[in-house]
C-alpha cells in the first residue's frame, strides 16, 4: 500500500497522444452532460434527471471510448441515488488472455484506501458503543507507546483527519506473498514513525496512522481486525463479495481482476499483500460498494440493517478540520470534495495498477464509485476516473461559480507567493533527498497571475490562477480555489488547493533546500568534481609522458592523492544514488541498493572533508598562483556544498526507514 504522496492522487507526468484523447473525450462529455459542444455552465434548459437510462445513456456513450483510449483495460462503476442502486455496470476485462468480462456483481477490484472508510467507520460504531473517545490519548488504547514529541498526545480525532503530525513511511508496506507478514502488533511498534508535526498542526496523509486504528478496533472489540470488519459492516450490508482476508477466499479469488500497467501490455501486474490492511486490503464489487454508500447516505442504514446511528453518521460526515478557511478539508476519515457548489466526502484508492473513488453527494443522496485495472498510457487512469465525475456532476447538477474580480495590481503578491513547495507528505527519517526533488514550483506571471507545476488540468495543461482576494487564487476559466496561509508576522507558510486533494499542505522551502538551489548547485558542483578529476587524471598523463615530476613534498602528495580519492568517493555517492532512483522507477526492492547508497554517503563525507582539507592548504600555502588557489578555493566550496548536503538530505544514514 503507498502513501497518499505516491497514492495516484499526487502522480504527475505529461499526457501522450493516447492520454490526450482520453482528456478530450471527458471534456467534451462534460459539455454534452450540458447539451451541446460550447455549452457554458448556466444552462438555458433544466438538466436531465438523474436517472438509470439517461445514466446509462450518459456513461455508456464515452467510457468504453475512454478505457481504450487511455490503454485501460477494464472498469467497474455503480451510482446510487435516494437509497436505491440505480447503476452498477462493468465495461471492458478483468482478464486480458483470456477475455474475462468484468461484470459489476462478481468482479473484484482492489479499492486500496477506500478500506480506511472502513476502518473509520468501525471507530465510530465503537464510539457509539462507548468504548472508544475521539479526544483521548491513543496511548491509553495500545499497549506499546506512541512518542509525545510535542508534548501533546495524538487522538483517534487527529488519525481520522490525518493530522496526528507523523512522518511518511513505506518499508514493508507490501510483500510479495502472506509468507512475508509481519505480525500486526511487531510491524507497528517496528516502524513507529517520527512526529514531524505538532498533533492538530498540519494534515499529511498517513497509512500508518489507519494501521494504528486498526490495531485499536482490534484490542478494543476483542476480534481480529479483518474479523471485526466482516462481523459487524460487511455481512450486515450484505456485502458477500468483499473481504479484507489476505489471501482472497478461494470462492472469491476465482472473480478476482487482474490488475496492468498498460492493458496492451498483456502481462498482469502480481499480486502484492497489504501488510497494512486497515489503510488498503479491502477487495469488493461494484455492486458491494453500493451497499455501504447507500448506508452511509441513509443514516447508517441498508436493507433493513443498522451499522451506525443516524447521530453517528452525521457526526462522521461532520467537518473536523480544515487547513485554510472556505476551502475542502477532513471529516471523520472522509475528505471534502465539495464541488459545483454541492457538499461532496470520498475518498479514493491506489495500488499499483488499480485506482478507484468513491464520492458522496450528501445533500442529494447519492454515491458514485468507480474502479479501474490498469494505470494506463502516461497515467489515464488519473485523469479517467477524475474527468468521469466531474463530467457527471456538470450533466446532473450544472453549476454558475459566482462572478469574482480579480485584484487590481496582482504583481506584487504573485511576486510574494513564487518560489518552491514541499510536501507535507514527506519521510524526514529516510531519503530526504526526495522532500528536495519533489518540490512544486509556484511561479509568478507578468499579468500577475500564478501558475503551480503539479496542478494540471485534464487536458495536461497548466493551470493558470488569478487573485481574488488578498493571496487567494481561482482557477482561469475553472472554479477551483487555491489559499496561500501565513504566519503572525505575514510570512507565506504553506498553499492549499480545493482543485487537489486535501490530503496535504505544501509549505514554503527556503535557501539551499530548495529544488532550484539543489539543481544548480549540484550540476555546478558535479561539473567541478568531474574536470577537476580529468585534469588529476590528464595531468598525470603528461607527466609521466614527458618525465616531468610534480615538484611537491610527500606530505602534499598524499593529501593531494586523498583529495582526488575523495572526489572519487563523492563521484560514486552520486551514482548510488542515481542506483537507488533507478530502482525506484523499476519497481524493484530498494533496500540493498539504499544500505549500499548510504555506505557511499559515509564514504563520500570523509572525501569531501580530504577535499576541503587540501584545498585550504593550497590556498594557504600553496604551491600555485592566484589562478591555482582560485581553482581550489572553487573545489573547497563545492566540498563544503557536498558536506552540507550529505548531512541535510541524508544520504548518509543507517537508521533508515522507508
Amino acid at each position: 500500500m503507498r502513501s497518499s504522496k505516491r497514492d495516484g492522487s499526487y502522480r504527475r507526468g505529461r499526457a501522450g497522444a493516447a492520454m490526450l484523447t482520453v482528456a478530450l473525450l471527458l471534456l467534451a462529455g462534460g459539455a454534452w452532460a450540458q447539451g451541446r459542444p460550447d455549452a457554458p455552465s448556466a444552462l438555458a434548459t433544466a438538466p436531465p434527471a438523474l436517472t438509470a437510462t439517461d445514466l446509462a445513456v450518459f456513461l455508456d456513450g464515452f467510457v468504453p471510448y475512454a478505457i481504450r483510449s487511455g490503454d485501460i483495460a477494464g472498469a467497474t462503476i455503480s451510482v446510487v441515488a435516494n437509497g436505491r442502486v440505480i447503476f452498477a455496470k462493468g465495461y471492458g476485462v478483468a482478464d486480458v488472455r483470456t477475455h474475462t468480462p468484468v461484470v459489476a456483481d462478481r468482479t473484484l477490484f482492489r479499492v486500496a484506501s477506500i478500506s480506511k472508510t472502513f476502518t473509520w467507520t468501525a471507530v465510530m460504531q465503537l464510539v457509539q458503543a462507548g468504548k472508544l473517545d475521539l479526544d483521548r490519548d491513543v496511548n491509553d488504547y495500545l499497549d506499546f507507546k506512541i512518542p509525545e514529541k510535542f508534548g501533546k498526545a495524538i487522538t483517534l480525532r487527529n488519525l481520522m483527519t490525518h493530522t496526528a503530525g507523523f512522518e511518511d513511511i513505506n518499508e514493508g508496506g507490501m510483500v510479495k506473498s502472506p509468507s512475508g507478514f509481519v505480525p500486526y502488533r511487531e510491524y507497528l511498534v517496528e516502524h513507529v514513525p517520527g512526529e514531524i508535526f505538532p498533533p492538530g498542526k498540519i494534515v499529511a496523509y498517513s497509512n500508518y496512522g489507519a494501521m494504528l486504528t486498526g490495531y485499536i478496533v482490534e484490542r478494543v472489540s476483542g476480534e481480529p481486525f479483518a474479523e471485526y470488519i466482516a462481523r459487524h459492516i460487511l455481512q450486515p450490508l450484505g456485502m458477500t463479495h468483499s473481504t479484507f482476508d489476505q489471501p482472497l477466499p478461494p470462492v472469491l479469488a476465482k472473480d478476482m481482476s487482474k490488475g496492468y500497467t498498460k492493458a496492451s501490455d498483456g502481462t498482469p501486474a502480481p499480486f502484492l499483500y497489504s501488510q497494512t490492511p486497515p489503510a488498503g486490503a479491502l477487495c469488493s464489487t461494484a455492486l458491494d460498494m453500493t451497499h455501504f454508500m447507500i448506508a452511509q447516505l441513509q443514516g447508517g442504514s441498508y436493507g433493513g440493517a443498522s451499522i451506525m446511528s443516524p447521530a453517528i453518521t452525521q457526526l462522521m460526515h461532520t467537518p473536523q478540520s480544515r487547513m485554510a478557511p472556505g476551502m475542502n478539508g477532513f471529516d471523520l476519515g472522509f475528505y471534502q470534495e465539495n464541488r459545483n457548489g454541492l457538499r461532496i466526502i470520498g475518498h479514493a484508492g491506489d495500488l499499483e495498477s488499480f485506482h478507484s473513488d468513491m464520492h458522496l453527494l450528501l445533500d442529494k443522496d447519492v454515491g458514485f464509485f468507480i474502479s479501474l485495472n490498469s494505470d494506463g498510457s502516461s497515467g489515464a487512469a488519473q485523469y479517467v476516473r477524475t474527468g468521469l465525475f466531474r463530467a457527471f456532476l456538470d450533466r446532473y447538477y450544472p453549476y454558475t461559480p459566482p462572478v469574482e474580480a480579480t485584484l487590481p495590481h496582482p504583481q506584487a503578491d504573485a511576486a510574494r507567493v513564487a518560489g518552491w513547495y514541499m510536501f507535507s507528505i514527506r519521510n524526514e527519517s529516510v531519503f530526504r533527498i526526495l522532500n528536495g526533488l519533489e518540490q512544486v514550483h509556484v511561479t509568478a506571471l507578468p499579468s500577475g497571475e500564478i501558475e503551480a507545476s503539479l496542478l494540471k488540468n485534464l487536458a495536461g495543461a497548466p493551470m493558470r490562477w488569478r487573485e481574488v482576494g488578498p493571496l487567494t487564487y481561482r482557477e482561469v476559466g475553472g472554479q477551483a480555489r487555491l489559499e496561500f496561509v501565513t504566519d503572525s508576522e505575514g510570512h507565506i507558510v504553506y498553499w492549499i488547493s480545493n482543485g487537489f486533494l486535501p490530503v496535504s499542505v505544501f509549505q514554503k522551502v527556503h535557501g539551499l533546500g530548495q529544488t532550484g538551489e539543489l539543481t544548480s548547485m549540484g550540476e555546478v558542483c558535479l561539473a567541478v568534481l568531474v574536470l577537476t578529476l580529468a585534469i588529476w587524471i590528464g595531468g598525470g598523463i603528461v607527466r609521466r609522458r614527458f618525465k616531468t615530476p610534480l615538484l611537491v613534498t610527500l606530505q602534499e602528495k598524499r593529501l593531494r592523492l586523498a583529495s582526488r580519492v575523495g572526489i572519487l568517493l563523492m563521484l560514486a555517492m552520486v551514482c548510488a544514488w542515481v542506483a537507488v532512483f533507478a530502482s525506484l522507477t523499476d519497481g524493484a526492492s530498494i533496500n540493498g541498493v539504499l544500505t549500499i547508497a548510504y555506505i557511499a554517503g559515509l564514504l563520500a563525507l570523509f572525501g569531501a572533508l580530504a577535499v576541503l582539507a587540501e584545498a585550504v592548504r593550497r590556498i594557504v600555502r600553496g604551491p600555485g598562483g592566484w589562478l591555482v588557489r582560485s581553482a581550489e578555493a572553487l573545489l573547497g566550496l563545492c566540498a563544503v556544498y557536498g558536506i552540507w548536503a550529505i548531512l541535510f538530505f541524508g544520504f548518509a544514514d543507517f537508521s533508515y526507514r522507508w
